[in-house]
């Protein structure tokens, strides 16, 4: 089985997952073989990524960390209640008001126990980038994506299950102040104007603001919304916290943000190679972000996993066939196309078997 994007789909191909829409319902099942109609269909509903089962991913298997049905689930029901919560800065709280939001914290919480489920049943490196994606729920994706990030660097740190629950819930709400922000700010396709940056800055302050007025959101998790953004250094914002400065809980969850969101498709730029992005939160160890979250993060997430159609720095093309834990930029690869981009005869090669790196991935059209 392999992960490919929807470029790449021709009629014949055979579905090795069901594709579901935002609503949870199946709009292809497992077995369908694809014709034009249904990669338009697909298309349409701004599907782009998609599992298929062939004879050049024969003995591949793609192990989802979280089942595609549940994250479908989250991802609506993160939508729904993101929006209860941001409802409370818009006007007076009333009763009802304060109901919806309890509701939604409960909803937040059942979320944060199938994550947790799925972590624990799991034992393999966490891989969330080989998942089929839409273009149109990038800020709900985030949040599911972030806090089950999160809870891995969380359970990585050996903290206890109750601090563990308050960071993926913290993860979470942490960006739901941008529901304030108009979307054509945060959408905007080109760079933001000065003005238009302090706009989307003021998020986490206004995220803070929203969830300290609800109950049953303990003032920690608030935090996590307000101290996203700071950096150890004192770069970061709405404070210029540094260093112990920081929460434990804001510090996590600033590295599973800062990496979903580079190797995420953005309206302004192409995501970042997982290499690359793992090479940007190095670049900052120990300036913007603590060294030991840096290090647990790589060594629990599985950047290039097993059914990525990559491109070679040679030219060949393949599909990673084992993770490699020793080096995780450079997996094994069976490769499908020579250097002249002519199908061959498929032979695997390990990357990490090369002594420099003039052999290396520069392309995985999946994750783009």
């Amino acid at each position: 089985m392999r992960l490919i994007n929807i470029n790449r789909c021709k009629p014949g191909l055979v579905l090795g997952k069901p594709i579901y829409n935002d609503k949870g319902s199946v709009l292809l099942a497992k077995g369908t073989k694809l014709t034009e109609i249904y990669i338009k269909k697909l298309e349409n509903y701004n599907v782009y990524t998609m599992y298929i089962v062939d004879e050049l991913s024969e003995g591949i298997d793609i192990i989802e960390t979280f089942p595609e049905e549940l994250r479908v689930e989250a991802v609506n029901r993160i939508s729904e209640e993101l929006h209860t919560i941001a409802d409370l800065n818009t006007s007076k709280p009333t009763l009802q008001g304060m109901i919806n939001s309890a509701k939604a914290i409960k909803s937040f919480q059942k979320i944060f126990r199938d994550i947790l489920h799925s972590l624990t049943d799991n034992k393999t490196a966490l891989n969330l980038l080989a998942s089929t994606k839409v273009y149109d729920n990038y800020l709900y994706s985030h949040s599911l994506n972030v806090a089950i990030y999160s809870c891995q660097l969380a359970l990585a740190n050996g903290l206890p299950l109750k601090q563990v629950e308050e960071i993926g819930l913290g993860a979470i709400l942490h960006d739901v102040g941008k529901l304030s922000i108009p979307l054509e700010i945060l959408n905007k396709p080109g760079k933001l104007t000065n003005e238009e940056y302090e706009q989307v800055k003021l998020h986490s302050s206004v995220g803070f603001d929203i969830l300290r007025k609800i109950h049953e959101i303990p003032l920690l998790v608030s935090h996590c919304a307000l101290q996203h953004h700071e950096r150890v250094d004192g770069k970061g914002y709405p404070r210029g916290l540094k260093g112990d400065e920081i929460h434990h809980y804001s510090k996590i969850i600033s590295v599973a943000d800062v990496f979903d969101a580079v190797t995420s498709h953005r309206s302004y730029r192409d995501p970042f190679l997982p290499h690359k992005a793992m090479e940007l939160l190095y670049s900052g160890s120990g300036i913007q972000f603590e060294n030991k979250q840096v290090e647990l993060f790589k060594s629990g997430i599985a950047i290039y996993p097993e059914g990525i159609t990559v491109k070679l720095s040679d030219g060949r093309e393949g599909i990673v066939s084992k993770y490699n834990y020793n080096a995780i930029g450079r997996p094994e690869v069976r490769i499908i196309k020579d250097e002249e981009n002519q199908e061959t005869k498929p032979y695997e090669i390990d990357l990490a078997s090369f002594d420099n790196l003039s052999i290396e991935i520069i392309e995985a059209d999946a994750l783009l």
